[in-house]
């Protein structure tokens, strides 16, 4: 799975930190890193819930291209 950027720049443009983002949607700060470096899958509920946290769409924040998933 390929690093997932966009959450962090996302984060980052919030001004918020990997925890506050973390305790935001009930997670801890080391699953939000697993998430960032593509180290862990969220569910679809966790998803929403970081894309609410930051605004963004699904798309904005989730979507991969089939060249990112050869990575």
């Amino acid at each position: 799975m390929a690093r997932n950027i966009p959450i962090k720049v996302a984060r980052a443009q919030r001004d918020m930190t990997q925890k506050k983002l973390a305790d935001e949607v009930g997670i801890s700060r080391q699953t939000m890193n697993a998430i960032e470096q593509g180290d862990y899958n969220p569910t679809i509920k966790l998803c929403r819930a970081i894309c609410r946290a930051l605004n963004r769409s699904l798309d904005e924040l989730f979507w991969e291209d089939e060249d990112d998933e050869k990575e």
